[in-house]
């Protein structure tokens, strides 16, 4: 019989530092800084202290598509890559598409990649994620605008907007200590936190809406199972699609 295959340095040494998924995490470091084990070894190091693996790489992979991240800035999550297929499913004729709380700008790329003819704007109050925000939308193509919601859009796009598309904060206030500890170490509360029932945010997106979308947009959101049936009835009689996830 062959001799087994030795065991990978690199999945052992994130083994001993605590990584639970450390045949993945290896494989995505490889990707990223490829077989130079001197360029890994800072990576595990930031690992062993806590540091998400996203932050550590510099950068994430969502939906097919690497977006820069770093420090303080949310970590695209890739549960939140239906939210793409299904923006895209919904509207495909989009010429105007509006990436509410884009973060680090994850979302907007992924959607301008797939619907390449389309002006995609991404909006967020955070000044750490639009610094990110705006080194992905010089590399994918997209318009970056800091503010709250869509008061951050140019005026010229009320009522235009075919497509909106919102990873918004949604974790109830008391279920934000089960968020895994280097991600919530890192992680600011406004890019997760989402009140008592994890919907405020949303009634603040839906507030204004109406006055946004044009005659035939729609936004498409993403909720947790449980949070369905609220967030139905907080959708009522609106032009919302609800992604579970």
């Amino acid at each position: 019989m062959p001799d087994p295959a030795p065991p990978d340095p690199l999945v052992a040494r994130l083994r001993a530092v605590g990584c639970v998924f450390a045949e993945e995490e290896a494989a995505e470091i490889r990707r990223v800084v490829g077989q130079d084990e001197q360029r890994a070894e800072p990576i595990v190091t930031a690992r062993a202290a806590g540091i998400p693996l996203e932050h550590a790489l510099g950068v994430a992979l969502f939906a097919g598509v690497e977006v820069e991240v770093g420090p303080g800035v949310f970590v695209p999550r890739t549960r939140a890559e239906i939210l793409v297929d299904a923006a895209v499913a919904a509207r495909p004729d989009a010429h105007v598409i509006v990436d509410l709380g884009t973060g680090s700008g994850s979302i907007a790329a992924a959607v301008k990649t797939r619907l390449p003819r389309a002006d995609v704007y991404g909006v967020d109050l955070d000044p750490m994620a639009l610094t990110y925000a705006i080194r992905n939308a010089a590399r994918h193509d997209f318009h970056v605008h800091e503010g709250d919601w869509w008061d951050a859009l140019p005026h010229e796009l009320r009522g235009r907007v075919d497509l909106a598309v919102a990873y918004l904060p949604h974790v109830p206030t008391a279920r934000l200590a089960d968020i895994p500890g280097d991600y919530r170490a890192q992680e600011p509360n406004l890019s997760i936190a989402g009140g008592p029932d994890g919907l405020d945010p949303l009634r603040e997106v839906l507030a204004d809406l109406d006055a946004w979308l044009a005659p035939d947009g729609v936004l498409v959101t993403l909720v947790a199972e449980e949070q369905l049936g609220t967030a139905t009835n907080v959708c009522d009689g609106k032009r919302v699609t609800l992604v579970v996830g």
